[in-house]
């Protein structure tokens, strides 16, 4: 059962979920205020991930009870290399307000380390980092921008089993196009808006302590026209909706469940599969490199294995349209979180 939720408050008077289910606009207002939780349980976050045919760029900016985190990560694909890094302040509890919506409020994460900003402006969105300890000293400095169209995006209200005020309300905006530059040591990448896009993944919710999830995407162009999609579990109780969800041209088109088959070992020793109940996504998905990132702080705890490759396969609109996609960028994960 995929139950499309309506307009309204997200929480009730009691801080439990008012509607559970899956949306293609922010239908249900988040407000902080509304929580009946410690405020440790509490996470937020903005993650912009921009790809294109050679580089990636991640960006965060996260307010996770325990630990604020203000983070970037640089992959070059030629290389195969993937290089994070990020300023953190303990407790920050609500202090770094983060908006209360994904279409308004900008976001500001600064650090001796690391400073970044997410901005909204008419027509889109702009990011600026300055991390001038990046990589030992070598830098990252930036600007990119990302277009926002009208489009659908996917939208996902999820509780956790037997927390009934745990609950996770995120929002995943697939294929804005990029533009801008990205200075690493000296050198110059510039984004182009033809090969380059964006995927903003906007998450605030109460979380239970010990998680383990799965999340897909990537954005492009298929046949010339913008596709992209989002695909993943383990986000809570998914029983009144998946996240999984394709994107053409705009318009998204609902999946039902997707499974991740994954190689043994490290997770880009070999190529990863992935299928649906409906059979309506089957991709394989070629490793680039891994993302790889680990932090032990006794009570918080992350095991991040993000994996930058290509999928190429068949996705099925809703119409029946079958679209051939060969060699699309993007990136597949699996994370566990103690927090």
């Amino acid at each position: 059962m995929q139950h499309k939720m309506g307009n309204g408050e997200l929480l009730d008077a009691r801080g439990r979920l008012v509607e559970r289910g899956w949306a293609t606009a922010e239908v249900r207002r988040y407000d902080r205020a509304r929580i009946k939780a410690q405020p440790v349980r509490i996470k937020e976050w903005d993650y912009y991930c921009i790809t294109s045919p050679s580089h990636a760029l991640a960006l965060t900016i996260a307010d996770n009870g325990y630990v604020g985190f203000v983070g970037v990560s640089w992959m070059d694909f030629s290389a195969r290399t993937a290089v994070n890094f990020g300023g953190g302040k303990a407790l920050p509890m609500g202090s770094m307000q983060l908006p209360g919506s994904a279409d308004s409020g900008d976001v500001t994460g600064r650090h001796p380390k690391i400073s970044a900003s997410f901005a909204h402006e008419p027509g889109g969105r702009r990011l600026t980092i300055d991390a001038l300890g990046f990589d030992g000293g070598r830098g990252l400095k930036g600007e990119i921008w990302l277009d926002q169209p009208a489009d659908d995006r996917m939208v996902i209200a999820t509780p956790f089993a037997n927390k009934p005020t745990a609950f996770y309300y995120n929002q995943k905006i697939n294929c804005l196009p990029a533009r801008g530059e990205v200075v690493v040591g000296g050198v110059a990448h510039r984004f182009d808006p033809k090969s380059a896009f964006g995927v903003l993944d906007w998450g605030r919710g109460v979380w239970t302590y010990d998680n383990t999830w799965y999340w897909g995407s990537a954005s492009g162009l298929v046949d010339g026209r913008r596709f992209g999609f989002n695909i993943g579990y383990g986000f809570g109780d998914t029983s009144a909706a998946t996240e999984n969800m394709l994107f053409f041209d705009g318009r998204a088109h609902k999946l039902a469940d997707v499974t991740f088959h994954m190689p043994d070992g490290a997770p880009d020793a070999a190529p990863w599969r992935f299928t649906s109940s409906d059979g309506r996504f089957e991709m394989d998905f070629v490793p680039i490199v891994d993302r790889a990132d680990k932090v032990d702080l006794a009570i918080f705890k992350t095991d991040q294995h993000q994996v930058f490759g290509r999928f190429s396969g068949t996705a099925v609109l809703d119409d029946g349209t079958r679209l051939a996609v060969k060699d699309l960028i993007g990136f597949a994960e699996k994370v566990r979180n103690r927090w």
